[in-house]
């Protein structure tokens, strides 16, 4: 096993170091403590929409299971655990009164962080809406945002000892990947209905965190961007350009409303071409707020070339496998350059106090052989990418912090189960975890 040459000391004593998971992936328990379905639960029901046809249902039972899971946080290392709060668990019927069961859930788990000194990053949003608000439209409709003020309303009233929150987790994903190409809940394939819900998301990151800086005043508020650095397949104009249509919506769609810039534009007009389809795309200054830190969510870059047959956007992904470039198991390019070049990107906006890394991970075959997974590949790829984080910091970026997805193998989307980017080993059948070399590596690494 290769060990840690950089040390954790190196960013900082105020640096903070965690794993993250989320509720939908980890808790399970779907039908207990007065939960609903979320669009997650009812989209995973449709034939071959996900791999092996896997639910969400079972997952990890973070639920029964997290004083123990928690235990394997603090014996690792970490002193950070990022989690998000079940919109289904929390509100059963989407925007009414508050389950008795689901605040104490949440209350007695920040309260297990806290005795095991461990400090709590909360999520509001990570991509479960209840499905009793979808059928009124979700994110689409024009409801949407009161519903989201008063769920994070009745978060920050009962959750008011947690100082670190994370809006919305990468809108930019569940905005494109859920309505308008439909691979993810709730499997939407609308433009009209993509920019509806990218305006009420872009509001939505702003009027959360409005809202909990009212009702927790010293709190330190944040929110998460997936980003991939956008590189033209060659130096012609055309591919060019299509690399910079390509970032416009996956880095730039909801970081430059939220700075104050307005949705972007291009050469071509592309976003203000598509806004009419959608008249109600206006309230710039809804979608602005003054965050304390932006959270960034990075595991590949993209190479793309002009796509001439491909409408409005005329660009095209060149695969890493068409490269031949290191990928890991979900055929994701293995690239620690291109994550400091993006972590670079952003910080030069100048707008933005502090970055955090609120993801960042990968997928291997693990094995479970004599009780053990030698996932030597992801060692090196953390080894990689920390080296590179250490990079930005020496450049001058400010970074508040580090989060490793995930703390054990969960359910991951379309996905389904296939896909293991646990620290820790999860046997589905009997939900025994083994921790993997990596979180031994970890440890290692924290401990110096």
């Amino acid at each position: 096993m290769v060990k840690p040459t950089l040390q954790a000391a190196a960013f900082g004593k105020d640096f903070h170091w965690g794993v993250a998971i989320s509720a939908a992936q980890n808790e399970g328990a779907v039908s207990e403590g007065g939960r609903s379905a979320s669009i997650w639960d009812v989209y995973s029901r449709r034939k071959g929409v996900i791999k092996k046809a896997a639910k969400p249902m079972p997952a990890c039972d973070f639920y029964h299971r997290y004083r123990d899971d928690l235990l394997l946080v603090k014996a690792l290392g970490f002193t950070a655990f990022r989690f998000s709060i079940s919109w289904s668990r929390i509100l059963p019927d989407g925007s009414g009164k508050a389950n008795p069961a689901g605040i104490v859930f949440y209350q007695q788990l920040i309260e297990e962080c806290h005795a095991l000194g461990l400090t709590p990053f909360v999520t509001l949003y990570h991509w479960d809406l209840p499905q009793v608000l979808q059928a009124e439209g979700g994110w689409e409709s024009p409801l949407i945002n009161r519903w989201f003020r008063h769920f994070a309303k009745v978060c920050a009233k009962n959750f008011g000892t947690v100082k670190h929150w994370i809006v919305l987790n990468e809108p930019a994903g569940f905005t494109t990947l859920g309505h308008l190409l439909g691979i993810h809940a709730p499997g939407r394939r609308s433009m009209d209905g993509f920019l509806k819900a990218v305006h009420h998301a872009a509001i939505a990151q702003a009027d959360g965190a409005r809202v909990l800086r009212q009702y927790i005043p010293d709190a330190k508020i944040g929110t998460s961007f997936s980003c991939s650095e956008i590189i033209p397949y060659s130096d012609a104009p055309l591919d060019i350009a299509a690399a910079r249509r390509i970032d416009l919506f996956v880095n730039r769609l909801f970081v430059e409303p939220l700075l104050g810039k307005g949705f972007p534009e291009d050469d071509k007009g592309i976003v203000q071409k598509m806004n009419r389809l959608n008249k109600s795309w206006k309230y710039a200054s809804q979608m602005q707020f003054d965050m304390d830190f932006i959270g960034l969510q990075n595991y590949f870059p993209l190479v793309v070339k002009h796509a001439s047959l491909i409408p409005v956007i005329q660009a095209a992904e060149v695969k890493p496998a068409q490269r031949k470039v290191p990928v890991t198991a979900m055929g994701w390019e293995i690239n620690a350059d291109s994550f400091q070049h993006i972590i670079r990107r952003f910080w030069k906006y100048g707008a933005i106090k502090e970055i955090m890394i609120t993801e960042n991970g990968a997928a291997f075959k693990d094995s479970l052989q004599q009780g053990r997974v030698n996932d030597q590949d992801r060692i090196n790829y953390y080894h990689q990418y920390l080296d590179a984080l250490f990079s930005a910091k020496r450049e001058g970026v400010k970074l508040g912090g580090y989060f490793a997805w995930t703390l054990m193998d969960n359910f991951e989307w379309a996905e389904g189960y296939e896909a293991r980017f646990g620290l820790v080993h999860v046997d589905l059948k009997t939900q025994l975890r083994t921790v993997k070399e990596s979180g031994f590596w970890w440890r290692d690494f924290l401990k110096t």
